[in-house]
C-alpha cells in the first residue's frame, strides 16, 4: 500500500507544476489599439513621444542653468520583436530624443506645458499639412497646435551647431521674438531607415482658419506661385503675388513698431550666424468671412475655460474678435496680431519666421554666382550673402504694412 501511495503522489505534483507553467505562459492580447497611424514612421513617432524623457523629467526639478553636455545629450529606446500593439507598430524600431533637457527648458520658456505637448502629439495621429513637393513629411498635430517637420541629417547637424546660440538668444529676449519656437527633435529608425523630425509651434495657431497665406523673402526673381500652386484651395503665395494683389497688412502703429523691433533683432541674430534664405510666413484670417461661414472651423479647447483640463477638442465658437482679442494675450496664438480700426475689413494676421537653418556656405555662394550670371548683378535673387539678405528682407517687410 505504501508503494501505491508513493507512486500516486509524484504525478499529482507534476500535474500541478505543469498547470502553473501554462498559466505563466498565457498571453492576453492588448484590447485597446493605440498610436495608430497609416504611416509606420508616424506610429513610431507617437509611441516615442509618449515614452520620451518627458515622463522622467516631469519628476525632476528644472536645472538652474544648462550645461554644455546638455546640448550633446540624447536618450535612446530600442524595441526588438515586441508583442504589444503589433498591428499598428513595426516589430523592430528605435527612437532617439535629442537634447531632452534643452528642449524641456525651451518649452518652459515658450509657455508650453510638457503634458499638453505630449497629449497633442500622441492622442490622435497627426495629419498631413500640405501637398509636399518632396517625399518629406510635413504634419500638424491633430489639434493644430504644433507642426512636425521631417528634416535631413544635415539639418540635424545644423541644429546642434545652432541650438546653443538659439537657446541663449531666447533667454536674453525672454522669448519675445518671431523666430520659430523649436520644441523637440527626434530620430526614428524603422526598417533600417532613419527619419528625423523637428517639432515647432504652429505659426497659425489653432483657433482660426487661414484664408490667405504668403511666403515672403524680399526677393523678386522666381518669387511667384506656379499656376498649379494657385489652383489649390489654400495656395502658398509669394512676394510677387503679394505685390500684384496690392495686399497690405493693416495694424496699429504701436503693433507695427513692436513687431518690427522683434523682427529686426531676430534678423540681426540670424545674420550674425551667417544664416539666410529664411522667410516671413504670413497668414490672414478674415473675421467676417468666418462669421458668415458659421465659425465651424475655428478651433479652441476645453482648457480655454478650464486651465487644468488636458483634453483639446474642436468646438464651435463665436469669440473670434471679442474675448479672444479683447483683453490680455490671445490665448496661445503668440504670432497673432489683429487688424487696426482703420483696416478695410476685420482680419487677424499671423506672422513668424520660418526655414532658419540655411547657412551661407560654399554651396550657396556657388548658387549666388550662377544666378548672378543668369539674371544680372542687380537682380533681386534670393541667394545672396547674409548681410545683404537681411537688409533686403527688412526693407521688403517694412513695406508690407499700410
Amino acid at each position: 500500500m505504501a508503494s501505491s501511495a508513493n507512486s500516486s503522489n509524484p504525478p499529482s505534483v507534476s500535474a500541478s507544476k505543469t498547470k502553473t507553467k501554462t498559466k505563466k505562459k498565457h498571453f492576453v492580447s492588448q484590447k485597446v489599439s493605440v498610436f495608430r497611424a497609416g504611416n509606420p514612421v508616424v506610429s513610431v513617432f507617437m509611441w516615442g513621444v509618449n515614452h520620451s524623457q518627458i515622463n522622467e523629467l516631469n519628476h525632476v526639478p528644472t536645472p538652474v542653468m544648462l550645461l554644455p553636455d546638455d546640448f550633446k545629450a540624447n536618450s535612446k529606446i530600442k524595441v526588438s520583436n515586441h508583442l504589444f500593439n503589433k498591428e499598428n507598430l513595426p516589430s523592430n524600431f528605435k527612437f532617439k530624443e535629442y537634447c531632452p533637457q534643452v528642449f524641456r527648458n525651451l518649452r518652459e520658456r515658450f509657455g508650453v506645458d510638457d503634458i499638453d505637448y505630449q497629449i497633442s502629439l500622441t492622442r490622435q495621429a497627426p495629419y498631413s499639412n500640405r501637398e509636399s513637393r518632396t517625399s518629406m513629411l510635413f504634419l500638424s498635430s491633430y489639434d493644430r497646435r504644433y507642426v512636425i517637420k521631417q528634416i535631413s541629417s544635415e539639418d540635424i547637424a545644423d541644429m546642434h551647431t545652432f541650438l546653443c546660440d538659439y537657446h541663449q538668444y531666447i533667454v536674453n529676449c525672454h522669448g519675445n521674438m518671431v523666430l520659430p519656437q523649436f520644441l523637440g527633435m527626434y530620430r526614428l529608425s524603422v526598417d533600417s531607415e532613419e527619419t528625423y523630425m523637428l517639432v515647432m509651434r504652429n505659426v497659425f495657431g489653432h483657433r482660426h482658419t487661414i484664408h490667405r497665406k504668403y511666403d515672403l523673402k524680399g526677393s523678386l526673381v522666381s518669387r511667384e506661385a506656379s499656376d498649379k500652386e494657385k489652383g489649390k484651395e489654400l495656395p502658398t503665395l509669394k512676394d510677387m503675388d503679394f505685390l500684384n494683389q496690392n495686399q497690405k497688412v493693416y495694424v496699429d502703429s504701436e503693433e507695427k513698431k513692436s513687431f518690427m523691433e522683434k523682427l529686426r533683432k531676430d534678423v540681426e541674430f540670424l545674420a550674425h550666424l551667417k544664416i539666410m534664405d529664411y522667410s516671413l510666413l504670413l497668414g490672414i484670417h478674415e473675421v467676417q468671412r468666418q462669421e458668415e461661414e458659421g465659425d465651424i472651423s475655428v478651433a479652441t479647447s476645453e482648457e480655454d475655460n478650464n486651465p487644468q483640463g488636458h483634453s483639446p477638442e474642436v468646438l464651435v465658437t463665436s469669440r473670434v474678435w471679442g474675448s479672444v482679442f479683447g483683453e490680455g494675450p490671445s490665448l496661445g496664438d503668440v504670432y497673432a496680431i489683429r487688424s487696426s480700426d482703420y483696416a478695410p475689413q476685420r482680419e487677424v494676421y499671423f506672422m513668424g519666421l520660418i526655414d532658419i537653418l540655411t547657412q551661407y556656405d560654399t554651396k550657396k555662394k556657388a548658387a549666388h554666382a550662377a544666378k548672378t550670371v543668369k539674371h544680372g548683378a542687380g537682380a533681386e535673387i534670393s541667394t545672396v550673402n547674409p548681410e545683404q539678405y537681411a537688409k533686403r528682407f527688412m526693407d521688403f517687410i517694412t513695406n508690407i504694412f499700410a
